[in-house]
């Protein structure tokens, strides 16, 4: 008898949750439908990636070939990590803009003409140098409840993606992302910055 009350009790608390669980949703819904929507657009975003994972692969290239588009006409080497990191390191002869100051006005002062060729790179793109070039990573944590969460594997967060989304985005079409993983000490690179001696 008390196995069947606990069953009965059980179910009840289980219908009372999916029910309080539709209503809170319904009541967000209805929230949305009575405030101002915010100027962000997922689906332009989603759609943006889309078109764009069909050419990006095509603009992938190593470092030798990087360094000597940057030297042909019509091209800029563009470095969209914080001031900070700008600041202290980048490559030479690179320009700036805050990846967190795109905006078609600034990119357009920047770069008034949508179709120079635009190259660029991230933390990601060097290793040996864990301060100003430190990898964007998730990494899952190590802990014997998750086992196997902690046997994923990191989830890489380079600033290529978003920023080669972004210029495409804003009208930008002739990208080109460096792709090879390069040591600070390699001697082809020269870097710039208050932290270069």
């Amino acid at each position: 008898m008390k196995i069947t009350a606990l069953i009965i009790l059980a179910g009840c608390c289980l219908i009372t949750g999916i029910i309080l669980s539709q209503a809170s949703k319904k009541k967000m819904k209805e929230e949305k439908d009575h405030y101002p929507k915010a100027l962000v657009d997922y689906d332009d975003f989603k759609n943006l990636v889309s078109e764009l994972e069909k050419k990006r692969d095509e603009r992938l290239v190593s470092l030798d070939v990087f360094l000597q588009m940057a030297k042909e006409k019509n091209t800029v080497i563009l470095d969209s990590r914080s001031d900070f990191r700008f600041n202290r390191k980048h490559l030479k002869g690179a320009i700036h803009l805050d990846f967190t100051d795109f905006t078609q006005e600034n990119l357009l002062e920047l770069i008034p003409d949508p179709n120079t060729r635009i190259l660029i790179y991230c933390n990601n793109n060097f290793n040996g140098d864990p301060i100003d070039f430190a990898s964007k990573m998730a990494k899952p944590k190590s802990n014997p409840e998750t086992q196997i969460l902690s046997n994923r594997k990191p989830v890489i967060l380079a600033l290529n993606i978003p920023t080669h989304i972004n210029l495409y985005g804003y009208g930008y079409k002739n990208i080109y992302e460096l792709d090879e993983l390069v040591n600070v000490n390699d001697p082809r690179i020269k870097f710039e910055g208050t932290e270069v001696k």
